[in-house]
C-alpha cells in the first residue's frame, strides 16, 4: 500500500509539473484560437510569509512598481508592503506603510487603502478608501494635504466617497477613480483644488432597452434605470502622459463594433486615441464558450505599459493576461483560472519592471512573478527594432520567431512591414499574402504599382506611342493609296 501511494505521489508531482505551464496562445486570421509558444515563464510566486510577514495578505487590492520598488495595496490589513526587486529576481521587504506623519504630532491610520501612485518628485499619492480620501504624502510619509469629496455643482453628492484609484501627472495633479461615480477620472490640481472631470465614459445602452423607454408611460420609465456613462475599472499613466483606462461595464456584443472600447488610451481632452490596426479590436478573448464553467467576455480589471509601448490587460474573467503592441495587435495570451503556478484564483492587478511582470492575486494572497522566454524577448526586440527604424534586425528576430513558431501571423506581418520600410513592395506583398493582411497588401501592392510604373515607363510611353502613331500611319498610308488609285 505504501509503495502505491507513493507511486501516486511521484505520477501526481510529474503531471503538477507538465501541466504548470502557461497555456500560451494567439488569436489567427479567421479568430480561431492557436497554441503558441510560451512568451513568459514563472519565476516565482510569493506569499505573504514568503517575504518573513507575519499577516498573510487580505483582500490585496493594488500593485504599483517604480524603479526596482514593488508596492503591494494590503486593503484588509490597512497597510502598503514597498518590497525591493533584486536582480536575481526575488522580492524583499523594505518597509511596512500602515501610518503617515499628520503636522509632526499625529500618526494617523489608513482604513482600506486600495491604491497608491508616487510622482516624479517622490511625493506620495494614497487612496484612503475607506475614510474617503486620497492623502498626499511626501516621500518621509509626511502628511501634506488630502483630496476629498468635490464640493462642486458638478458633483453628485448623496453616496459615499470611496476613491480606489489615483495617478498624478508631472504638474501635480491627480486623477482619481471612485466608486459610485461615472463622469469619469475626478481632476485635481497641483494644490488639491477640484478642477472637474476627465475622460468620461460614453453613454452605453441597449438598443432594445431604449426603444422600450421611447414607448413607456412616465411612470414605467421612472422605475427604469437611466441610461449612465459606464466607470472605469483601473488606469495607468505611460511614458507619454497618456492615460490608459479600463472599463468592465458594456453590453457583450458592443465589443464586435468597437462601442464598447474596454481599453481606451486617453490624451489631454480625455478622448480615445488608442490606435486599432490589428485584424481584430483588442478586446481580449474572441471567443466565449462555456469553458470550465466561464463564459463571459473578457473584462480588464486592471493595465501596464511597458517601455515599448506595448500595453498587457489583466482578465479577471479567466484569469488570463492579454499583450498588444502600439497598433493594437495581439502579440500573445497567456494565464488561466487555477491553483498551479502561472495560474489566479481571483486576479486584480498587474505591474512590471523592465520586461518582468508581476500579477497580484487577491484571493490567493500572492504575488507571481514572470520573465519573458526566448520567444517573449524575440518578439519584444523585433517590436522594438522596428520602432527605431532597424528594418534587418527587425526582420532577422521575426524569423527566429518564425523557427520557434511557424503560424505567428504576427511575424509574417512584421517581416512583410520590414520589407515594405526597405522598398521590398513584392516581397512584402508575398509576406502579407500568406496571412490574409489585406490592408498590408494593398498598400504594399500600391507601392509596388508605382515602383514597377516608374520603372517600365519608357516601355509604356513607347507602347502608347506605337499604338497611337502606327495606327496614324497606316490611315494616312491608305488614304493616300485611295487617292492615287482615283487618279
Amino acid at each position: 500500500m505504501k509503495k502505491i501511494l507513493i507511486a501516486f505521489t511521484c505520477i501526481f508531482t510529474l503531471c503538477t509539473s507538465l501541466f504548470a505551464k502557461n497555456d500560451t496562445y494567439i488569436y489567427d486570421f479567421w479568430s480561431e484560437y492557436e497554441k503558441s509558444a510560451d512568451a513568459y515563464r514563472v519565476v516565482d510566486v510569493k506569499y505573504a510569509s514568503d517575504l518573513g510577514l507575519d499577516i498573510d495578505f487580505k483582500s490585496a487590492s493594488s500593485l504599483y512598481c517604480l524603479e526596482n520598488s514593488v508596492f503591494v495595496c494590503d486593503s484588509g490589513n490597512n497597510r502598503i508592503i514597498e518590497l525591493k526587486y533584486n536582480d536575481n529576481k526575488t522580492l524583499e521587504v523594505v518597509r511596512i506603510i500602515d501610518h503617515f506623519n499628520s503636522n509632526g504630532q499625529v500618526d494617523e491610520q489608513f482604513n482600506g487603502p486600495s491604491d497608491i501612485f508616487i510622482n516624479t518628485d517622490r511625493t506620495i499619492f494614497i487612496a484612503d478608501t475607506n475614510n474617503g480620501r486620497v492623502v498626499k504624502l511626501d516621500n518621509d510619509l509626511n502628511y501634506i494635504f488630502s483630496l476629498v469629496e468635490p464640493d462642486d455643482p458638478t458633483y453628485e453628492k448623496g453616496k459615499n466617497f470611496l476613491p480606489t484609484k489615483v495617478i498624478a501627472d508631472s504638474k501635480g495633479r491627480a486623477y482619481v477613480l471612485a466608486k459610485n461615480v461615472n463622469k469619469g477620472f475626478i481632476k485635481y490640481e497641483y494644490d488639491g483644488t477640484f478642477s472637474g472631470f476627465y475622460g468620461a465614459s460614453e453613454v452605453v445602452y441597449n438598443a432594445l432597452d431604449m426603444l422600450w423607454k421611447k414607448l413607456a408611460t412616465r411612470a414605467q420609465r421612472e422605475q427604469m434605470e437611466n441610461f449612465v456613462p459606464t466607470e472605469y475599472s483601473n488606469c495607468y499613466l505611460d511614458r507619454e502622459g497618456f492615460v490608459y483606462a479600463t472599463t468592465k461595464s458594456f453590453e457583450e456584443w458592443d465589443l464586435l463594433s468597437d462601442k464598447a472600447k474596454p481599453i481606451r488610451r486617453l490624451n489631454a481632452l480625455g478622448s480615445d486615441i488608442l490606435i486599432k490596426n490589428g485584424e481584430y479590436l483588442p478586446v481580449g478573448d474572441l471567443q466565449w464558450g462555456n469553458a470550465g464553467g466561464i463564459k463571459d467576455p473578457s473584462k480588464f480589471v486592471d493595465i501596464t505599459v511597458l517601455e515599448n509601448d506595448v500595453y498587457l490587460a489583466l482578465d479577471e474573467t479567466h484569469g488570463r493576461v492579454f499583450a498588444y503592441n502600439n497598433q493594437g495587435e495581439l502579440l500573445f495570451v497567456f494565464g488561466g483560472r487555477g491553483n498551479i503556478d502561472g495560474y489566479f484564483r481571483q486576479p486584480v492587478s498587474i505591474e512590471h519592471i523592465g520586461k518582468d511582470l508581476f500579477v497580484l492575486d487577491t484571493v490567493n494572497g500572492s504575488i507571481t512573478i514572470f520573465t519573458p522566454t526566448k520567444f517573449g524577448s524575440l518578439i519584444y526586440g523585433a517590436t522594438e527594432d522596428f520602432a527605431v527604424g532597424d528594418y534587418n534586425a527587425s526582420a532577422d528576430k521575426w524569423q527566429q520567431v518564425l523557427d520557434i513558431n511557424s503560424n505567428y501571423d504576427l511575424a509574417f506581418i512584421g517581416l512583410g512591414k520590414a520589407a515594405l520600410r526597405q522598398e521590398k513592395y513584392k516581397e512584402a506583398m508575398n509576406y502579407f499574402e500568406v496571412k490574409k493582411s489585406h490592408r498590408n497588401y494593398s498598400k504594399a501592392f500600391k507601392y509596388y504599382r508605382k515602383e514597377w510604373i516608374e520603372k517600365n515607363i519608357g516601355i509604356i510611353c513607347l507602347i502608347l506611342v506605337v499604338l497611337i502613331v502606327i495606327p496614324f500611319i497606316v490611315k494616312q498610308i491608305k488614304r493616300f493609296l485611295k487617292e492615287l488609285n482615283s487618279l
